[in-house]
This record gives structure tokens, sequence and C-alpha cells, in this order.
């Protein structure tokens, strides 16, 4: 049975940045034909948690995907890290409380797929993390109302040069095929 992924990638966001890796590797992964799943690429997601958030849940819901994944730009990592959860801190009066989320997708089982592969548990403090954990809390709170039940990973990308460039782009298919094999 063909699955259906949503893939996410963001704009840029430095002056010094001529393109985003995230995006440049959805745009490989679209130029794949053998790939033979339903994809839905939802490139340059502006560089904001509640906007993009939001376009990323609106398609959520117009879809249905059995997965969501989210992908952005790590400039000091040389693998894609499949991040294993996300966080949000809240002030409230004088305590910060922290909320983390767990993707429910077996990263073990991911990542043996490829040496170009590895498991990160900090998302950082930027829109990654917002996003990821936007979807995340989206996804637990509404799974009661979708026929399907839709799980989410974010992936960070390397910069991509042409020493690495088949190496990550055969670990990111390798994703989506371990994936689309999976039961849903």
């Amino acid at each position: 049975m063909t699955k259906r992924f949503i893939l996410t990638s963001f704009d840029i966001w430095l002056p010094h940045h001529t393109s985003n890796s995230s995006d440049d590797l959805l745009e490989l992964v679209n130029k794949v034909n053998f790939v033979p799943n339903d994809l839905i690429f939802l490139r340059k997601l502006p560089v904001d948690v509640k906007t993009a958030s939001a376009k990323v849940i609106t398609q959520i819901d117009e879809t249905q995907p059995d997965y969501i994944i989210c992908c952005g730009m790590a400039e000091s990592r040389s693998k894609l890290s499949v991040e294993s959860n996300a966080r949000s801190t809240v002030h409230i009066g004088e305590d910060w409380n922290e909320s983390i989320l767990r993707t429910s997708i077996d990263l073990d089982n991911l990542v043996r797929q490829s040496t170009a592969l590895e498991i990160s548990h900090n998302c950082g403090r930027f829109v990654c993390e917002g996003l990821y954990y936007s979807v995340l809390n989206y996804l637990n709170l509404h799974s009661q109302f979708h026929p399907n039940k839709s799980s989410c990973i974010f992936i960070h990308v390397p910069i991509l040069t042409k020493d690495n460039l088949s190496v990550v782009l055969e670990g990111f298919l390798s994703i989506i095929h371990c994936l689309a094999l999976s039961p849903s």
C-alpha cells in the first residue's frame, strides 16, 4: 500500500545563506523518479514558528498523511540527524515549565538503514524545534479526529557538498523507504 508523506523544508534565514540544505535535499528528492510513494512537498517554509506550524498543520488536515518529515538545516552537523524529541519551555509566574514530546517512530530501526544517519536528542532552540514541537503536539491532541494516525520526525540536514551529496540523499531515501514499509 502506498504511504502518503508530507516533506517540509525551510527558507534561508541568514544573510550569508544562498540556499537552505533542507530545501536543496527536498529538491533532489522531488527529482528522483523511483520513489513509489505519495510525496507532498511543503518547501521553503518561513523561518517563523507560528507561521510555519500553521502551514504544516493545515497541510496535515487537508491531506491526512501517514508521515510528516520536517527538515531543517544544521550547518555544524556532518550526517542527517533524526531528532528524537522536541521541547517547549513556558514561563508560568516565577517558574519555568518544560514539556518534552517524543516521536512515535522507531528511530533505532531508521538509523540502521544508512551510515549517513544518526539520532540526535537536541533539536536546538530555534524554529526547527518550535515546528517539531507544534506538529507533535497537534498530532497528540488531534489523533482521535483523524482516521489515520500520522507520525512525525524532524531531520537536520548538513550542508550538502559534492562529497556528501549522494550519501545524504541515499540516507534520506532510506528513511522514506523504511517508513513506507512499516505498518501504519
